[in-house]
């Protein structure tokens, strides 16, 4: 299986920027994976010429001791190659600094094989090799370790140097070329240079234009963190404030969008609606930093979090104490409720746009996702987009009135689905699970739920189901009315002070220990 880099070299400092060796970030954690497992190969290599030249190269007219001595070499060779890929590995190390050594590992390596190469070659034939397996080298490298041609051209005539070179230190020892040997060692030097560089260019080019194509207005994209049927959600940075972010790319052919008119007319109502979602100041609400259209896609920029989403928290660690979801739940309630105040709908709520975070010094800190979806609540007035051009919501969290359209979409709409993030919390299972998706909602729609005290052996006390199943009603005539109504009926209950922030963070120091 094949073995991600540790996590902290995932990171960045300013200092670090992608920008500082020519090539974005999440490319240059790459390439110091690639440079790795080329350290490794090669050491692979000077192990199996070793064995070669030790057991196998009987034609080899050696003086005495010279096959110790390769020997001796090649496991120095190997030692010193171990170190350094200990050193691609290491946290300690940014980037950066280890690229730069690889540029002179580069250099040490092409003067080794040279000397090697040309040495025992000149003992079993005597004379030197019109090329060694250096040229291979100064031409591949570029395309392991990408850098700007400038730089490439530096260190591949660094590199290159070593060819001639290599002849002049085996002279000192007394194995002397004809001047032939060292023309061709300088011509094919420079080829090799050219080569490199030529490569080097080309890849550049490539990754300038990949480096362009992830800018976002002042965002640089830098790694794909998940997506969905909406879109994708990439993590960024500001180019100038270095803070990092997440942006959301909304296709908008996902949400309605059908020509020119469409386009337009959906493009005011993502306007007007993430700025109705920056003024709100819930701390549970994800911060909005900034939104737009760039080549037809919508995009939001987001707060980065740390943490992971109601779905993974349960799938991972199994349903949570009564206690504990009503902490969630209470949080989750505060950021609708200033929502629905400002005459907005969420209409997703499900556990994968819930996400419990570290916040500052806060731990099991809830953040309400995809705001920037939202609708204004439906009235007789409301033009219908999503009734006319999609189904809005997940089908194992719609409520009857978004699966049949028979009345308007409000704030008990969101209600319900709470009823059903609940209802996962405390059981691990959803409300409905059928065979496919419309029957899950048809579900939804007239199947009277099981009381979930029913499908799990925790302990779900008979006021929490009681509040839940009242969420789950099929008229929303029957269910909380608001969220501030749905927020008292839960601190009402004796469990509600029971999670404190003491068993919050030993939970996630247990389970979720922070990387420093």
């Amino acid at each position: 299986m094949r073995q991600p880099l540790p996590t902290v070299l995932l990171r960045e400092t300013p200092a670090e920027s992608g920008r500082s060796f020519g090539i974005p970030a999440d490319l240059m954690v790459k390439a110091r994976g690639r440079l790795g497992k080329f350290v490794l190969f090669q050491a692979a290599l000077f192990a199996a010429v070793a064995i070669v030249v030790r057991f196998f190269a009987v034609d080899l007219e050696a003086p005495p001791g010279f096959r110790d001595t390769v020997s001796f070499l090649h496991l120095v060779a190997i030692a010193a190659h171990g170190v350094f890929y200990w050193v691609t590995r290491s946290p300690r190390f940014g980037h950066v600094t280890v690229l730069n050594l690889g540029l002179l590992y580069e250099v040490l390596l092409c003067l080794t094989i040279t000397v090697a190469d040309q040495w025992i070659n000149h003992l079993r034939v005597g004379f030197f090799m019109d090329m060694t397996f250096a040229s291979l080298i100064i031409v591949v490298y570029p395309l392991i370790v990408p850098t700007p041609p400038w730089r490439t051209f530096f260190s591949s005539l660094a590199a290159a140097a070593t060819i001639p070179g290599g002849l002049v230190i085996l002279g000192s020892i007394g194995m002397h070329g004809t001047a032939d040997d060292y023309l061709i060692a300088c011509i094919t030097g420079v080829i090799t240079v050219a080569v490199a560089v030529f490569g080097s260019v080309v890849i550049h080019g490539i990754h300038r234009a990949v480096e362009e194509a992830r800018q976002l207005g002042s965002y640089r994209l830098e790694k794909r963190l998940g997506h969905g049927g909406m879109g994708e959600v990439w993590q960024a940075r500001h180019e100038l404030l270095a803070r990092p972010a997440a942006i959301k790319l909304v296709r908008p052919e996902l949400i309605g969008a059908r020509g020119g008119e469409d386009v337009s007319r959906i493009l005011g109502r993502f306007e007007r609606e993430a700025q109705a979602t920056a003024m709100m100041r819930s701390p549970h609400t994800i911060a909005l930093y900034d939104f737009g259209i760039e080549d037809g896609t919508f995009y939001y920029v987001m707060e980065l979090l740390d943490g992971l989403d109601l779905d993974s928290l349960i799938r991972n660690h199994g349903p949570v104490p009564a206690e504990r979801a009503i902490h969630l739940l209470l949080q989750i309630c505060d950021s609708l409720g200033e929502a629905h105040e400002s005459n907005l709908i969420h209409r997703d709520i499900k556990p994968a746009n819930l996400y419990v975070c570290r916040y500052g010094r806060q731990v099991d800190f809830v953040k309400v996702l995809d705001f920037g979806l939202v609708k204004p609540a439906e009235t007789e007035e409301t033009e219908p987009l999503t009734r006319e051009q999609t189904v809005g919501g997940t089908p194992a969290f719609m409520a009857p009135e978004q699966v049949l359209g028979d009345r308007p979409v409000d704030p008990r709409t969101d209600i319900y689905t709470v009823g059903c993030v609940g209802y996962w919390l405390v059981t691990g299972k959803l409300v409905f699970e059928g065979a496919t998706a419309m029957e899950t909602m048809l579900h939804h729609a007239r199947t009277p739920p099981v009381p979930p005290s029913q499908r799990t052996e925790l302990d779900v006390s008979g006021d929490l189901e009681a509040i839940l199943m009242a969420c789950l009603r099929k008229d929303p005539v029957e269910r909380p009315q608001s969220a501030d109504a749905l927020a008292t009926m839960l601190a009402d209950h004796p469990a509600a002070a029971a999670w404190t922030p003491e068993l919050a963070k030993r939970w996630w120091d247990r389970h979720l220990p922070q990387v420093s």
